[in-house]
């Protein structure tokens, strides 16, 4: 290889446990809906690092076919950041727009997941519907959060198998949210029949602005 930038299989290790161990840390898995949530954004850790720091293969299936069209798809590291070649970004690669909307996006997933995880906490204390916080905007803010990471990701370093992934992993969490709403609609009645009507499942809803507040 051109460097040492991959075969090494520790931080393959590392790097996945610990964003593993983040999540939990923000997530707090506890039912087996929870753990197959978690399993499942696991599998995308698994896939995304191996190829970042084990073994690239997508760069090696992309660079014998594209390889003299975008010089920069190389066995370096640098290579596996595969949108800077396509908008022919020349600087560093850590630094460029779509590394740089990357951190935002997983920032955000990790914070949207700790904030839904503590109005989700207290409501279950006190034996309520979870409905303030980031569940006044959307239903399922801590799968939300998730997608956002994985979206972060995926600006930072795409890869074919997590590409692949992605969509499957979305109709994996829609399905755990489906069977989650079949379970509180049971338990909270009329209670989650007026929430659901008034709240979207995944994407907010921009705010209407009211016939008083017009100029």
């Amino acid at each position: 290889m051109a460097d040492a930038a991959y075969g090494l299989w520790p931080l393959v290790v590392l790097n996945t446990a610990l964003f593993v161990l983040f999540a939990v840390s923000f997530f707090h898995p506890k039912s087996k809906r929870d753990w197959r949530a978690m399993g499942a954004y696991s599998a995308f850790l698994v896939a995304l690092f191996t190829e970042m720091y084990g073994t690239p293969l997508t760069i090696y299936l992309l660079g014998s076919w594209l390889g003299s069209r975008f010089p920069l798809l190389s066995d370096t590291h640098a290579g596996g950041h595969l949108w800077n070649d396509l908008i022919g970004w020349q600087g560093d690669p850590h630094l460029s727009p779509f590394h740089l909307a990357s951190y935002v996006l997983i920032g955000g997933g990790f914070w949207l997941i700790a904030a839904a995880w503590r109005v989700l906490h207290q409501a279950a204390q006190d034996g309520t519907l979870a409905t303030t916080g980031p569940y006044a905007h959307i239903r399922h803010p801590q799968y939300d959060g998730f997608l956002l990471v994985m979206i972060g990701f995926l600006l930072q370093w795409p890869t074919i198998p997590t590409l692949i992934m992605f969509p499957i992993l979305v109709v994996i969490y829609l399905r755990l949210a489906r069977s989650e709403e079949r379970e509180v609609a049971q338990h909270f009645g009329t209670t989650w029949t007026t929430y659901a009507a008034t709240t979207p499942a995944f994407i907010p809803r921009r705010r209407r602005q009211s016939a008083g507040s017009r100029s």
